[in-house]
């Protein structure tokens, strides 16, 4: 049973859950895929049907960040924690590290998929890296033949939303992986480029004011936040 929060249905599950969930997709048959949508996100499937719906069909939806936990809280249907797409990606490296599972890596500037590509392998011994390939590309079927030739058994696809939710939709079976996981800017952090919000901030909700500080350019995209408070506000007194 998902929890809406505006249009989109989050699954109400704790970091521990949904890792668990995660493995289990993994060496599940067929193709499956995850998405991680924060309040901006969630702005951007109201106002882009074919978003709405990639986002939906996901086989897990998880709340990245305070704001999706607080809109659903003031909804009156509280999800239990919020659940960080990279710490979920943290999680699923330990676990497949211990099976000897294999990542592909799909996004960002050129060279930074690699520099996140040997950090991972430092940081989880036995996790294989199948392969990387930078976000800057204008034809997807050389880049889905490359995943499956790889072999990987999960790609983290990391091209921005709602880019990696449609990509994961329209893509997922061709590529031959058994889970494709949408995390945003993650490869920047698991390179070293982009640093993570201290451990305080993050406690405390205020992420996305560390980024803000770190990004001005961010401004834009931040105004999503408030929207989204709105809308939530709107919704309640429908209720």
């Amino acid at each position: 049973m998902r929890i809406d929060v505006l249009g989109v249905g989050f699954d109400n599950l704790t970091m521990e859950e949904a890792v668990a969930e995660g493995l289990r997709l993994v060496n599940s048959p067929g193709c499956h895929y995850v998405v991680t949508p924060n309040p901006e996100i969630v702005e951007v499937c109201r106002e882009n049907l074919a978003a709405k719906i990639a986002v939906n069909e996901a086989d897990l939806v998880l709340p990245d960040g305070i704001g999706v936990v607080k809109g659903a809280a003031m909804l009156g249907t509280p999800l239990k924690e919020k659940t960080p797409g990279i710490e979920f990606a943290a999680g699923l490296m330990e676990g497949m590290a211990r099976e000897g599972k294999s990542l592909f890596l799909l996004g960002a500037k050129p060279g930074v998929a690699e520099m996140a590509a040997r950090n991972l392998a430092g940081k989880y011994p036995g996790l294989v890296i199948a392969g990387t390939h930078d976000g800057y590309f204008k034809e997807d079927a050389p880049v889905v033949e490359e995943i499956r030739l790889s072999g990987a058994d999960v790609v983290f696809v990391c091209l921005g939303a709602p880019k990696q939710e449609l990509w994961m939709k329209k893509h997922g079976p061709e590529t031959g992986a058994h889970l494709l996981c949408g995390l945003g800017g993650s490869l920047d952090v698991f390179a070293g480029v982009v640093e993570r919000a201290p451990k305080f901030w993050s406690d405390h909700g205020l992420e996305w004011f560390y980024r803000l500080c770190k990004e001005p350019r961010r401004i834009g995209r931040m105004m999503k936040l408030p929207l989204f408070l709105v809308h939530v506000k709107q919704e309640k007194r429908k209720k």
